[in-house]
């Protein structure tokens, strides 16, 4: 069977494959998907790539598979790991961090000011696969970018380095990289100006670098081998496809639970209501991604962010039960155990990205600000992701988040549209939108407004 492209998604724990066709055309097609376990711990991603396309060609009932083009997106073996060092923690370090999270990245560490001995250790120590330095708005203070910035090529001189801070600084951070062997990458600054975020240059250069560097995890150079396109983190693929749909939906918000991580990624001005009172700037799309929160790697830690409430509804035996889970369901027993951890997480993901109002007391009276990111504008929440998109109550999950809504955080209102990437297709949509953006629209249409 003759396939345009195969997009691989290797994920944490699990990795997929979506075969299409007729990209060129008016009518492009999702032909099927072919689903296996990650096999990081084999030592060699490739396996359980393999055995998804063999997942595949099943599904396809094909005899063979006769494959024209490959892309991939990968967040196997931690990721894109980056440290991200800066100078001000409201500003350029807020700056810096919305640009590597933007990008797909998997934050290990942020520091602000200039490092001390036991940051470059803690660094060394975390192994990093990109660093990031900021600091200074143009023609600002110059210093402490250089200092972290010679300290860190010092200490870590294979690291490809991305500098993206005052631009006065440009020749002297050449000359520290030449000096030290450094791989140097060079972006506009992330915060250029008071009150002002520039973090899309920034997140570009940083996939490509990813891009360049992905050989590190087990089977990754083969994988590097294998493709004939881009290769992209997993969560900057599903950014870049919320950005696309943006043009098409309007202001949204996509929640991907997953194996190891729970992201939200939000494409959003926010409201006219609540500029005037917003005491920092956000950026138009703008990712958190919770670490601690995953419904297979970290079951523990979910069910200890549980409420009471949700607590109280398991069974006394639930974490001995959960346990024997595997990372794939495959009964409907197993699908119903995982629904209140995969609650959770969404709830919980979605209570740390959204903002809120603030009162403060002054000497002319109270006074009302907005501290973080203003939702109140989403007209449509989208879930995507292993364990929301194969749930079959996942819609009704969405709306009861949505209801459920803390008082003083800045929700979506309850009355937006809620979606599901039936398909489970948004981050190969996402990789492919960078050389088909119009058939990444269509087939992201399809899935979304799929029902079965």
């Amino acid at each position: 069977m003759k396939i345009d492209l195969l997009c691989a998604e290797i994920g944490s724990t699990t990795t997929v494959v979506n075969a299409f066709n007729n990209l060129g055309g008016k009518r492009p097609v999702f032909l099927g998907q072919g689903v296996s376990t990650t096999t990081v711990q084999d030592g060699d991603v490739t396996i359980g790539l393999q055995r998804a396309k063999d997942d595949l060609q099943l599904r396809l009932k094909a005899d063979s598979l006769e494959v024209t083009d490959v892309l991939a997106t990968s967040s196997a073996a931690g990721g894109l790991t980056m440290t991200v060092h800066g100078l001000v923690p409201d500003m350029t370090v807020r700056a810096a961090r919305e640009a590597a999270l933007g990008s797909g990245a998997v934050i290990r560490a942020v520091t602000a000011g200039k490092l001390r001995p036991h940051d470059i250790e803690r660094c060394r120590a975390l192994k990093p696969r990109i660093i990031m330095v900021s600091g200074g708005v143009d023609h600002g203070e110059r210093a402490t970018a250089l200092f972290n910035f010679e300290m860190l090529a010092k200490a870590l001189p294979n690291v490809p380095i991305l500098y993206a801070g005052n631009i006065d600084n440009h020749d002297d951070i050449r000359r520290l990289a030449e000096r030290f062997g450094t791989p140097l990458y060079i972006a506009q600054n992330v915060y250029p100006t008071l009150d002002e975020l520039n973090v899309a240059p920034a997140r570009e250069v940083i996939q490509s670098v990813f891009e360049s560097h992905i050989v590190e995890a087990p089977g990754m150079k083969r994988i590097r081998d294998m493709v004939t396109g881009s290769i992209m983190p997993t969560p900057g693929a599903v950014m870049a496809m919320a950005e696309h749909l943006y043009e098409v939906l309007g202001d949204l918000l996509v929640l991907d639970v997953g194996g190891a991580t729970t992201d939200v990624h939000s494409v959003t001005w926010g409201s006219e209501r609540f500029r005037p009172i917003t005491t920092s700037p956000e950026p138009f799309s703008k990712r958190s991604v919770e670490g601690d929160l995953g419904v297979f790697l970290n079951r523990a830690q979910v069910i200890g962010a549980m409420t009471y409430r949700e607590r109280s509804t398991l069974s006394p035996t639930y974490e001995q039960e959960i346990e024997k889970i595997p990372n794939m369901p495959c009964t409907e027993k197993e699908t119903q155990l995982i629904l209140p951890l995969v609650y959770a997480c969404g709830r919980e993901a979605l209570t740390r990205h959204a903002g809120q109002l603030v009162e403060h007391y002054t000497p002319r009276g109270r006074v009302q600000t907005l501290r973080g990111r203003d939702l109140s504008a989403v007209n449509t929440v989208l879930a995507t992701g292993g364990a929301l998109t194969r749930l079959p109550t996942a819609e009704e999950m969405l709306r009861r988040l949505l209801n459920e809504a803390p008082a003083e955080k800045l929700y979506p209102p309850s009355s937006a549209d809620v979606m599901i990437d039936h398909n489970y297709v948004m981050a190969s949509c996402g990789v492919m939108a960078r050389t088909y953006p119009e058939a990444a629209i269509q087939l992201m249409k399809a899935s979304l407004l799929f029902r079965s």
